[in-house]
């Protein structure tokens, strides 16, 4: 019985423990057995935390026994991104300076998870410090590279690396993770999972590492957009402790719509493996069958890229400020990451304020082009997950942009990555859809459409 509960879908699962067919307890044993036995083949888990996800799981029983069910996500083990504090685990950033620190207090979405019911049995591995001193190579953690469950000697993607590692091969159902740039879309998309990139101040960051007060978000990695749809109805929402938190009200909609709107940028394959983009064209096919698709939609002649650039590299800087001129980054495991910091001080003043100003033109222009559309729909990444020893830039064709990315963070839009193929090696290629600022529920739609058409989020790993 328990081997077939793996990889079944959150709602499956939730709709399983509150009918009582499965105690909560079984699934937290299933699964921290997983992340004791398996998750070392992964390097995607830092800490299991047993005797806190039991008492957790215990309390679930109890409570759905005695007729007070929470939710969907009562009873459901998870995973956090080891950036987000928590009372009863280390939270190491991911950085070898920082394997010993200790919170006192629980992250904002770990609490909100905890009222859902949901069961915290590990903190995950990532790129040390969310690559917020840059990186160029799988191996920039001090738990080492993290392997993509689709083959060993391939990335699962950065900077969530654990999280979309852990749920690819049923380390766990669902993980949270951040994004600043790609580190949600990236390993749900080389691991062929789901991930949700939220509006920015959709979800509370307190309690999560900062690399880029302007840019982070807090979102899941899941098996289905559904999923993702249920676990951002449980993390959303204003907190007084985080002043960058919207209070603007959030509710799933999980019903199913008719016909979309959707959208595809005119250089939206450009630099794009080419399995990539006859996964992306079949994509295109299939959705036309629910809706119009518009190719060939432009986005105004703007320094896209170069201005989420500036911010990110600024703003990091200054987060980690007493890091690095304390000598502390010569501690972190990549190397270039021991100079790289020290280059980021040189940016003018002027020309961060300059490009904070353009992120906001930015914003305009981009819901300018999305108010016509439910969705822009483009590859989730330009290729399938680079080898473990392949440095980045020699991963990615010169003429690849991440115009999609770069938009989608320096506007702070939402956006959802789901798997639609296989690639040359054997590897998930993906496909994401993009839609306006507070606007989930629209991309989420349009995601879970294309799933019902579609079954490779059915498709799996051999792990075992």
């Amino acid at each position: 019985m328990k081997t077939e509960l793996l990889w079944k879908p959150v709602r499956e699962l939730g709709e399983l423990v509150r009918n009582r067919k499965v105690r909560a307890v079984e699934l937290a044993e299933l699964y921290l057995d997983r992340l004791e036995r398996i998750g070392p083949r992964y390097n995607a888990v830092v800490t299991v935390m047993r005797d806190h996800a039991l008492a957790q799981a215990r309390r679930a029983d109890a409570e759905i026994a005695a007729n007070r069910w929470r939710g969907p996500l009562h009873g459901i083990p998870y995973g956090a991104k080891d950036l987000l504090a928590t009372a009863s685990a280390p939270t190491t950033w991911g950085a070898a300076p920082y394997r010993e620190q200790r919170f006192d207090y629980d992250a904002t979405v770990i609490r909100k998870l905890e009222a859902a019911g949901a069961v915290l049995c590990a903190k995950l591995a990532m790129i040390e410090l969310a690559g917020g001193m840059g990186y160029r190579q799988p191996t920039a953690s001090f738990t080492g590279p993290c392997i993509n469950p689709w083959a060993p000697d391939a990335w699962s993607g950065g900077s969530s690396s654990g999280s979309g590692a852990a749920v690819s091969s049923g380390l766990v159902p669902f993980a949270i993770g951040s994004e600043t740039w790609g580190s949600i879309l990236s390993p749900a998309g080389y691991c062929g999972i789901a991930g949700l990139r939220p509006t920015y101040g959709r979800v509370s960051r307190h309690g999560a590492m900062a690399l880029c007060w302007t840019l982070d978000k807090l979102g899941p990695l899941a098996l289905t957009a559904d999923d993702c749809g249920l676990i951002l109805d449980a993390i959303a929402g204003a907190d007084p402790e985080d002043p960058t938190s919207s209070d603007r009200p959030y509710r799933y909609d999980a019903a199913d719509r008719k016909s979309f709107r959707l959208g595809v940028l005119r250089d939206a394959t450009d630099g794009c493996e080419a399995a990539v983009v006859e996964n992306f064209r079949r994509s295109l096919d299939t959705l036309r069958r629910i809706g119009t698709v518009e190719e060939e939609v432009t986005l105004r002649d703007l320094p896209w890229e170069q201005t989420t650039r500036i911010i990110l590299q600024v703003e990091a800087a200054s987060a980690f400020e007493d890091l690095i001129e304390s000598g502390g980054i010569a501690e972190l495991t990549a190397p270039e990451v021991h100079f790289i910091p020290y280059a980021r001080d040189a940016i003018l003043a002027k020309d961060y304020l300059k490009a904070v100003r353009l992120r906001g033109v930015m914003a305009r222009e981009a819901d300018r082009v999305l108010a016509r559309f439910d969705a822009l729909v483009a590859p989730g990444r330009v290729n399938e997950a680079p080898l473990l020893g392949q440095d980045f830039r020699s991963a990615i064709s010169a003429t690849a942009r991440d115009v999609m990315g770069a938009v989608g963070n320096g506007a702070g839009l939402p956006a959802v990555c789901v798997p639609n193929g296989l690639g040359a090696r054997g590897l998930p290629t993906s496909l994401q859809f993009m839609s306006r600022a507070w606007e989930e529920n629209a991309a989420l739609a349009a995601a879970r459409a294309y799933q019902a058409m579609t079954d490779w989020h059915t498709r799996h790993p051999r792990v075992e």
